[in-house]
């Protein structure tokens, strides 16, 4: 788990990079995603519906079903799917998790963190999809060993096309 996020928004946010390399409207299953991404398939079944309430990914029912990206990838914000998954809070809660921490009465890092929290927020809201894709690619294959045949035969085999 990152020192920010949650492990869920962790994974959302892997999970929309994977579906991201695919940008043609693939349609992957859960269980296709959670397998190339070593992620529990329950676990990422309810991630991935959070995304569609929020219209990051549509999900498709039956045969030919399964989830793609749900708009365009410059429309994807990184703060659309951290706040989909771990909301705002984050960006209100105290670093220390101390409950009564505010300007008035701070915590010792309330300051530091108000700057990079501020920073954080910014750069999230400002980084798309398509700006972070191909950089993430290569590290998509790593983090999860999917090499290039691996992704052709899945892109091949898991293929699913709107109608």
């Amino acid at each position: 788990m990152t020192v920010i996020f949650s492990k869920k928004c962790e994974l959302a946010l892997q999970a929309v990079l994977y579906l991201s390399v695919f940008n043609d409207k693939t349609y992957f299953t859960a269980t296709d995603i959670s397998k190339r991404l070593n992620i529990p398939k329950e676990f990422l079944a309810k991630i991935l519906q959070s995304l569609a309430v929020h219209s990051i990914v549509i999900s498709k029912k039956g045969k030919t079903g399964g989830f793609t990206l749900g708009k365009p990838l410059n429309e994807i914000r990184l703060i659309d799917i951290v706040i989909a998954i771990d909301g705002l809070e984050i960006f209100h809660k105290c670093v220390l998790g101390f409950k009564g921490c505010t300007v008035e009465k701070p915590c010792p890092l309330h300051e530091k963190w108000g700057k990079l929290r501020d920073l954080v927020y910014k750069m999230l809201s400002e980084e798309t999809l398509l700006e972070i894709r191909d950089k993430s690619v290569e590290k998509i294959k790593s983090i999860h060993s999917i090499n290039n045949d691996a992704l052709v035969l899945a892109q091949s085999f898991q293929k699913r096309r709107l109608n």
